[in-house]
């Protein structure tokens, strides 16, 4: 990988993580269209996506320090509540990065087309939730703390595992989930930004660890100046784009969103 396709690589991430028009869809199509070699492209865009988690802890820095402060009263508090939630919202993604980290590195060496279908299966839950999600009245049970139920963070933790598949928007996909389960826009976007913490830093750690265990060579031929150069362009544009267009998402008709792939998905299909 050249410094140049790292550069845009890391802007791309950045710009899209936070959309849901899918992150890792978007660097797929840009890997065909540069020509970047599949070698060690999963570890990039592991570095990228760590570039962007620092970005959202950078800008809910004030969310995450409360919660932090709340959760070590040992108190069943507010904060613990929306901790261990988040906590449950991790199980299946959990089970997919212990069980099937094999299958889900095949998937990044798939064909474009593969990507189309993802875009559509996100288009197609932006649309449900736009025009379903609306209807449906949150649950006045005791377990709806903070907005949202244990329940409702499993079902949205099975929506951001299933989004291991390039084209399937995590964001796209757990907000639409969400809003499909009765949580509020408001409370599913910043929960959405929040739950993918954890796994995306439990995932650079364990291949960090790799590396100076001496059990593998981290970036392949991807190389450490372009994962570097990766790593800062998507970190400068994915704190721009948390703090533009966490709004944007809250606010705006999702099937704008999914209008985009959707068209995306056609141009894919016609042309690769």
């Amino acid at each position: 990988m050249e410094w140049w396709q790292a550069i845009i690589l890391g802007i791309v991430q950045g710009l899209t993580e936070f959309l849901p028009v899918s992150s890792s869809g978007h660097l797929m199509m840009f890997k065909e269209l540069l020509g970047v070699d599949a070698e060690g492209f999963l570890d990039f865009t592991v570095t990228v996506h760590f570039a962007t988690v620092l970005a959202t802890i950078v800008v809910f820095w004030g969310a995450i320090w409360q919660l932090l402060k709340g959760f070590f009263k040992f108190k069943y508090n507010d904060e613990t509540d929306y901790v261990c939630k988040i906590l449950v919202s991790l199980i299946p993604v959990m089970i997919v990065g212990f069980f099937f980290k094999d299958q889900v590195d095949a998937l990044f060496s798939g064909s474009l087309k593969q990507v189309a279908v993802g875009l559509c299966i996100t288009a197609g839950l932006l649309l449900l939730s736009d025009q379903i999600g609306k209807r449906i009245r949150a649950p006045k049970a005791k377990d709806t703390r903070n907005g949202i139920s244990y329940g409702q963070a499993a079902l949205v933790g099975v929506a951001q595992a299933f989004a291991v598949v390039p084209g399937v928007s995590r964001s796209g996909s757990t907000i639409a989930t969400g809003l499909l389960g009765g949580v509020k826009r408001e409370v599913m976007a910043q929960f959405s930004f929040l739950m993918v913490l954890i796994p995306i830093i439990g995932e650079q750690s364990l291949d960090l660890l790799k590396v100076a265990m001496g059990k593998e060579v981290f970036g392949g031929s991807v190389g450490a100046l372009s994962l570097v150069l990766g790593f800062i362009a998507a970190f400068l544009a994915g704190f721009f784009a948390c703090k533009v267009m966490i709004a944007i998402v809250r606010k705006a008709k999702l099937s704008w969103f999914a209008l985009y792939c959707l068209l995306v998905a056609i141009l894919i299909f016609v042309l690769a």
